[in-house]
């Protein structure tokens, strides 16, 4: 009943404000970058001397987006770009005021924008300006890529195959690319895509752009790109398929009670296959993941789930047709739940465009059954649809299955373990406005299960606004007690919540600071009945400052009503009781450093009382250093201090970090990263060689070491070699 009343009224009131913010033409569609045909054989070493740079068109004439927006860039920056039957090329020639450095992390490829400085390409191929791919590289020659989402968003855990150089001078860099356009996807027979360029510069500290674009978005985004049109359309890709097989050994051992480790020896791959220009069929067989950087820990004194992303290859290539459905903590579908722990036998997916206007995503997992715990062999299927409506928002559906098989002839004690099947129908709307100003979401989702106690109801709403100087954000969530989503991401059930927060940003005349101001967030969460279980409330003021770096100070006001019993240090020590209620006032400070710094650092601390009475001191830190550009040194570093009434006394924990990345070339890695955690007695190093041998072809080294520390105590460790190269056609 509460739902109903409660949440028909919201759906309602968002739903007539979405439709009539959603109408409008694309803010720069008049700055325009013709692209013309060539028959000349490019050689990609940056130094852009092939006769075709001397007749292409330039984009040049940046504007800058930060410090301010309100005039043309003090650093001259100019794109050029061309194309033949089989490869996109642009030459991107930056100029700088002699005697400025350069200010890199390494070499590491996928590197943080913030910290280098560096050009990115970003293009949107069917011009909707929600999706697209995204280019780039650091003034030192390290890549980046990644696909767009959105409207902006850039997921780096994307791969693909493509070529690039870069030379570095006194007074400029220079940097070449060749795209393959079998690397990426688009629709056929159209002449106009979108595209912007964005530029970081360091050392005066200064973010540009191409086509104007306000200070408060990033350069991403792809409301404001302008237009690269062709002199014909973009050749048709033909038969396009890459093959991407391995071949792995692994020895290792295992002293932890219950965990056995045997040597291994595998071999596997992945199929792609063009369907179409824009539509991909992706295929896996006895997949393996070894290579995949390591989690960084982190220490967990919530009452709920933590949630980490992922970063294997094969389900990332138009991920959020999969994972932006719903809300960070409402997530139907969470690939993670597939195959970790459980070997995957087989795979398939498809992804892409169906036309300029709708996507498709079509996935189909396979697991094995486990023996030793009675988990059987089950099955993972997905669909995702989103259709595009007005000028950038879209309507979704999503639909998740998982299904235990062989069910019937399981024993009557796993299948309380186990269910049979579960699953999830969503649909929801996303609103983005023309100019990026507004955007929001509306959703319900609906889960089924063998039974009533799986069958429930998740929903929720949002709008948000951003200008120059003011954002603000109104949510709602509701989620019932039986809803149910084995494959997804639901932390907590049977609540209502709302959220909002209102922020204002000066901007002063100085020469110090950027800009400052207040901002309010509230987090408020009742049960069904509307009463009140948490809140938080925080009011905080945020300083920005020319050199990039930051000061931020929150005071905040917290109250909990435990809905289970809850051991405050989260360390198996002795619970509170369910029903019994917490409130506490605190703070947070926090400072981040310049990143053109050879050593930078982040701190954050946390001072406050804390449950039962207690109080909690918390710091956190993150080091760096780097010689650059061969040699990045990290350190992370987390201190909890719990005062606490008898029988928790103090209890105190560090969870620490240390990294050290080395980059020899732009295609050779090594990455070794310690993590202590003493809330959870635990010791891991791994340790990773990366050879690029060729495009998007790798060889790997990959040590890993897991050490339990008493009570606890046991070793694992694992020392794997993979091989893995890219045909294609």
């Amino acid at each position: 009943m509460i739902n109903r009343h409660f949440s028909t009224p919201v759906l309602v009131a968002f739903a007539m404000l979405f439709c009539t913010l959603s109408f409008a033409q694309k803010k720069n569609a008049d700055y325009k970058i013709h692209l013309i045909k060539t028959s000349e054989t490019f050689t990609i070493d940056g130094k852009g001397d092939e006769a075709t740079w001397q007749k292409a068109e330039a984009a040049k004439d940046f504007f800058m987006v930060l410090p301010m927006d309100d005039r043309k860039a003090t650093q001259p920056s100019e794109v050029k770009m061309a194309y033949d039957d089989k490869q996109l090329y642009l030459l991107a020639t930056f100029f700088k005021t002699p005697g400025n450095t350069y200010v890199v992390e390494s070499l590491r490829r996928d590197f943080s924008f913030g910290g280098n400085d560096n050009f990115l390409l970003f293009m949107d191929p069917f011009n909707n300006q929600t999706t697209g791919f995204s280019f780039g590289a650091n003034a030192y020659g390290a890549q980046w890529d990644g696909t767009m989402s959105n409207g902006g968003s850039i997921d780096l855990n994307w791969d693909s195959k493509w070529v690039s150089e870069v030379q570095s001078y006194e007074d400029k860099w220079v940097v070449e690319m060749a795209i393959p356009f079998k690397s990426i996807r688009y629709e056929k027979d159209v002449t106009e895509w979108g595209v912007n360029f964005s530029r970081l510069d360091l050392s005066t500290n200064e973010k540009s752009s191409w086509t104007p674009i306000p200070r408060q978005f990033p350069t991403a985004s792809l409301a404001y790109t302008g237009t690269m049109v062709w002199d014909n359309p973009p050749p048709e890709q033909g038969l396009n398929y890459s093959l991407i097989p391995y071949v792995l050994g692994t020895v290792g051992n295992s002293t932890i009670d219950g965990i056995s480790y045997d040597d291994e020896f595998k071999v596997g791959g992945d199929l792609k296959l063009g369907l179409t220009s824009s539509l991909n069929l992706d295929l896996t067989i006895n997949p393996d993941f070894s290579q995949v950087e390591a989690d960084r820990q982190v220490a967990n004194l919530t009452r709920f789930e933590l949630f980490f992303p992922e970063r294997r290859q094969f389900f990332l290539e138009n991920a959020d047709l999969f994972a932006s459905f719903g809300y960070d903590e409402i997530r139907p579908f969470f690939s993670r739940r597939i195959g970790l722990g459980v070997p995957i036998i087989a795979g398939a997916r498809v992804s892409g465009n169906l036309n300029r206007n709708l996507r498709l995503g079509l996935m189909d997992m396979q697991t094995e059954k486990m023996d030793e715990t009675g988990l059987p062999s089950q099955n993972f299927a997905v669909l995702s649809l989103q259709q595009k409506v007005f000028s950038r928002s879209n309507i979704g559906l999503m639909f998740v299955n998982k299904e235990s098989l062989d069910y019937e002839a399981m024993a009557d004690s796993l299948k309380t373990e186990y269910t049979k099947f579960n699953r999830n129908l969503g649909l929801e709307y996303n609103l983005a406005s023309a100019d990026n100003k507004y955007n929001g979401k509306v959703f319900m989702l609906k889960s089924f299960g063998p039974d009533s106690s799986y069958n429930g109801l998740a929903q929720g709403a949002h709008l948000e606004y951003s200008s120059r100087n003011w954002n603000w954000r109104v949510q709602q969530e509701y989620i019932s007690q039986n809803f149910t989503s084995e494959v997804g991401f639901v932390p907590r059930n049977n609540y209502i919540k709302l959220e909002g927060s209102v922020g204002y940003l000066f901007l002063p005349a100085s020469d110090k600071v950027v800009s400052h101001g207040p901002q309010y967030t509230g987090f408020y969460y009742f049960d069904p009945s509307m009463n009140s279980t948490d809140y938080v409330s925080i009011l905080g003021y945020a300083v920005n400052f020319l050199d990039r770096s930051s000061l931020g100070v929150d005071v905040f006001n917290e109250y909990v009503q435990l809905l289970a019993p809850f051991d405050p240090t989260n360390t198996g020590k002795e619970e509170l009781a369910a029903g019994t209620q917490h409130h506490w006032n605190g703070a947070y400070i926090s400072y981040n450093s310049r990143p053109k710094s050879l050593f930078t650092y982040n701190m954050t601390t946390r001072l406050g009382r804390y449950f039962s009475g207690g109080y909690r001191t918390n710091i956190n830190a993150e080091l760096g250093y780097r010689f650059q550009p061969y040699v990045s040194l990290g350190a992370r570093l987390s201190y909890n201090n719990l005062d606490l009434p008898d029988p928790w006394y103090t209890t105190d924990f560090w969870l620490v970090g240390t990294e050290a990345d080395i980059t020899f070339t732009n295609k050779l890695f090594w990455n070794t990263l310690f993590q202590y955690n003493e809330q959870s007695n635990n010791f891991g190093i791994n340790s990773r060689l990366q050879w690029r041998y060729a495009p998007a072809s790798d060889l790997f080294l990959v040590f890993n070491n897991n050490e339990q520390l008493s009570p606890l105590e046991g070793n694992l460790w694992s020392l794997t070699l993979k091989f893995t190269y890219w045909f294609n056609r």
